[in-house]
């Protein structure tokens, strides 16, 4: 024993040197290339890890594949197998979306040429005109014909708005009564607490309309002095409008869609109003043909706007500003001169005499072509040729061929007018159609 300790230095150089030294160098951080042995076991260092592994006595390197354990190595292929089958499965995902995707895009590829067939096929019709001309009303008969009228909802709200012109009407009448120069008096002064009522109710917007009302305008309406306002009606704005005949205003575009002989028609009614007509550009884009109306029995009456300017001369400047719009050169407008019956009336009356408004009336004289209406009067005859004319000399003025101007005489409140005038026209439409994706 004694030997054994007193070679041991030779043997292993001085121990407690090296302790000390190791001790001293403990603090530097180990060199990661030069392995450092102790106690005659092979070390590496882990590099910062503060672990040292031994396997078998050969030096294991941390991160080296070919030295795992067994068990390792198992659990990384199952890894990757699995990260391999979530991959295959999320580009199986991937490929059943852009195939529907694919789909719906064919499909709404399909819907737009579909659309786009159909919207060639359709004629495109703008309905155009001042202020309460009749072009609702025309539409109402484009029901009518060929829409199979109205449901039962929409004839219950035209109940009410029959009413409410019955209001509006009578209201109208009694309060120009004292505002006309001259004022014009009951025939019958003990009414007047019947006008008293109609004016306190006047304001009611919710109004239950009672028998009581009803009585009131009815008693009022057979007072001659009430007929005798009436008949001056031309001085302020009462409406003129049954189902075709109640007024209401229209604000925005409202698009009517119906069939005849399997050719599709969209017909666009659009405000009169003047704060309404700025509306219009947005219909203008690709229309078949303009239907401009015109009322015909409005020579002698003013706009609702101003109170001053005359109707009948609105329609004329709106007439002109559309054909010679730059956008509007290529399409042709159909002229509905309308409410010839209300013409009619009042030509024969002889109260308004056309000339007091339009001074030119007295020189002009009917053209060799025009054909009057079977035992039509010839002073109507003489005025609504008259009014063709004054639109007529607008077209040709500035007309450079490229659109034309066919005007036709019509009653809006008249179905059989309206049905005979429409087929007329359709020719018309056929062949502007026909002209405007240039197959003719």
């Amino acid at each position: 024993m004694g030997l054994c300790y007193s070679l041991r230095p030779r043997l292993f150089g001085d121990l407690s040197g090296s302790i000390s030294n190791a001790t001293s160098d403990s603090d530097q951080p180990p060199d990661a290339a030069v392995p450092t042995r102790a106690g005659g076991a092979r070390q590496e260092d882990t590099g910062g890890c503060g672990e040292t592994s031994s396997l078998r006595g050969g030096l294991v390197r941390p991160g080296d594949p070919a030295r795992l354990p067994a068990g390792d190595g198992k659990g990384t292929g199952k890894d990757r197998g699995r990260r391999l089958q979530l991959l295959q499965k999320t580009s199986t995902q991937k490929q059943k979306n852009c195939d529907k995707l694919l789909k719906v895009s064919k499909n709404i590829d399909r819907v737009l040429k579909e659309l786009k067939r159909e919207y060639k096929q359709t004629h495109r019709l703008l309905l155009l005109g001042a202020g309460e001309s009749g072009k609702s009303t025309i539409v109402k008969q484009m029901r009518i014909l060929h829409v199979n009228g109205f449901n039962a909802e929409e004839k219950k709200q035209k109940i009410q708005d029959i009413r409410k012109n019955v209001k509006d009407a009578i209201v109208t009448i009694v309060s120009a009564m004292s505002t006309l120069i001259p004022p014009v008096p009951l025939a019958n002064p003990e009414d007047q607490f019947r006008i008293d009522y109609i004016k306190s109710i006047a304001p009611l917007s919710d109004f239950d309309y009672s028998q009581e009302f009803f009585d009131h305008a009815k008693k009022l309406w057979d007072d001659e002095g009430v007929k005798a306002c009436f008949e001056r009606s031309n001085e302020y704005q009462l409406i003129d409008c049954d189902l075709l005949r109640c007024r209401v205003l229209t604000s925005g575009i409202f698009e009517t869609r119906f069939q005849v002989d399997k050719v599709n028609f969209h017909m666009f009614d659009v405000g009169g109003q003047r704060d309404e007509r700025r509306k219009w550009i947005q219909c203008f884009n690709d229309v078949t043909a303009i239907i401009f109306v015109v009322a015909s029995s409005s020579y002698n009456m003013v706009i609702r706007e101003d109170n001053n300017t005359n109707r009948l001369r609105e329609a004329l400047d709106l007439f002109r500003s559309i054909w010679n719009n730059r956008w509007l050169r290529t399409i042709s407008v159909i002229l509905f001169l309308n409410k010839q019956d209300m013409l009619a009336e009042k030509v024969l009356a002889g109260k308004s005499k056309i000339e007091d408004y339009f001074p030119e009336y007295a020189r002009y004289t009917i053209p060799n072509e025009a054909t009057p209406e079977p035992g039509e009067d010839p002073r109507v005859t003489r005025a609504k040729f008259f009014i063709r004319d004054e639109f007529l000399r607008i077209s040709t003025a500035s007309g450079d061929g490229r659109h034309y101007c066919y005007p036709h005489f019509t009653c809006a409140v008249d179905t059989e007018n309206i049905r005979r005038v429409f087929n007329d026209c359709r020719d018309i439409i056929q062949r502007m159609h026909l002209r405007q994706y240039e197959l003719l």
